[in-house]
């Protein structure tokens, strides 16, 4: 068996890590000639980490990204009203990583180049246009700056090319322009003093104003750490420029609408003035659709349920679609039935986890302290219960798949021979 796969970000690596594990003939081909580590943080969670450990990259994770060991909400002035252990303190194997996109992403290419061999890591070639023949799938290619195109065919051909995958464009060619969700998000990274014990993950404040930060790597100097910030607001635009993760803009726009965050332990408006580069796009997502799954392609990623970044899953969930389609093709012979197989096993959750995502997700107990305590509270169980709080987060979890037990117990996705299937020493 022969896979092509479009899109060289961290699903369609993982998923190329994943085939060549199993035996699986993989090639990739990326749109963009140089791929270089852009982008800013991500957050790792363990049901990501436990597959890319079994990739054996534990040791590696660890030595780039941060094991995250609490994540904490507030208020927008940073009174607590939900705070729980993460990773490897919330009783997982594997640990949760806070790390660099662009480090992530150099890690996954450097080791599949090693792996697959770099002549089946195709860069500069953009997909035009595919078409299932007979048993094939056949391919074309246009390189970067020429006229010059390509054809190539294999058993399957998996979209991995994000949220405007031409893939699916072509398995939905009346769907249009992603949703846009009336809110901008600022995104930097800086090198910055530790807080809260320097393991913690924070979001701050409710659903048309909050900031998320963390740390996600090494400082330059004693007590910094690398730390991702992100500020998100309702904005009244109706239009705005295509979604770019790497589109810098100025700072003046986010300090003014955070100039008065400034919590007991971190000074928001100081990280913005401080960083050297802001980004800024818009939030965006698409509806779920009916299937992924058409013969012999199917999607995986952004390409197939592009998600608010609420909860801290996108990254993740492409991860375990790598590894959930390699199992699929595992289990049969039959590249139709496995793709159809792992449809119908991915699919429906993540369409429900881009819905909730959209109401909020976990962090619906952020926006009930703000709506019957906008000036505050003495006491978090005076305005929302323990039970409500338990019950925004716990559902959540269950709907992504994160539930520690689970993901504990669960058998390897693929048969494992010889590589780690524990945390890295260390963590």
């Amino acid at each position: 068996m022969k896979v092509i796969v479009v899109g060289g970000g961290i699903g369609g690596l993982s998923l190329a890590l994943s085939l060549h594990q199993a035996g699986i003939a993989v090639r990739v081909y990326e749109a963009v000639g140089e791929l270089v580590p852009l982008g800013v943080g991500i957050n790792l969670q363990p049901t990501a980490v436990r597959e890319l450990t079994e990739l054996g990259l534990a040791d590696e994770l660890a030595r780039t990204g941060i094991a995250t060991q609490r994540l904490s909400y507030f208020n927008k002035f940073g009174q607590s009203i939900w705070s729980e252990p993460r990773g490897l303190s919330a009783g997982y194997k594997w640990p949760q990583y806070s790390i660099h996109r662009g480090q992530l992403q150099m890690l996954l290419l450097r080791t599949v180049r090693e792996r697959i061999g770099r002549d089946n890591v195709r860069s500069g070639w953009r997909l035009i246009s595919f078409a299932q023949d007979g048993g094939r799938v056949i391919a074309t290619f246009k390189g970067g700056g020429s006229a010059t195109s390509a054809a190539d065919d294999a058993d399957i051909l998996v979209g991995a090319d994000g949220i405007y995958s031409t893939v699916r464009r072509q398995l939905y060619v009346d769907e249009g322009e992603p949703r846009f969700a009336q809110q901008l998000l600022w995104r930097g990274a800086i090198d910055a003093e530790s807080f809260l014990g320097g393991a913690t993950m924070i979001i701050a404040g409710h659903f048309d104003q909050r900031i998320v930060v963390y740390p996600m790597g090494r400082g330059a100097k004693a007590g910094h750490l690398l730390t991702n910030w992100v500020c998100q607001m309702t904005v009244s635009d109706r239009s705005l420029p295509r979604e770019d993760w790497n589109r810098k803009a100025g700072k003046d726009r986010a300090l003014a609408a955070f100039a008065r965050w400034r919590l007991p332990w971190l000074d928001m408006p100081a990280l913005i003035r401080d960083t050297p580069d802001v980004y800024e796009f818009p939030l965006v997502d698409r509806d779920p659709v009916q299937a992924w799954s058409f013969g012999r392609v199917t999607l995986i990623g952004d390409a197939a349920h592009p998600m608010h970044p609420t909860g801290s899953q996108a990254g993740s969930q492409a991860v375990v679609d790598a590894r959930a389609l390699t199992a699929a093709l595992l289990a049969t012979t039959d590249p139709i039935e496995a793709l159809a197989r792992y449809d119908a096993e991915r699919r429906p959750a993540m369409n429900e986890v881009t819905l909730r995502n959209r109401r909020f997700g976990p962090e619906a107990a952020m926006q009930l302290a703000e709506e019957r305590a906008p000036g505050g509270f003495d006491r978090i169980e005076d305005v929302v219960s323990r039970d409500e709080l338990e019950a925004a987060v716990a559902s959540f979890s269950s709907a992504a798949g994160l539930d520690a037990a689970v993901v504990n117990s669960r058998p390897s996705f693929v048969p494992l021979t010889g590589q780690p299937d524990h945390e890295p020493t260390g963590s």
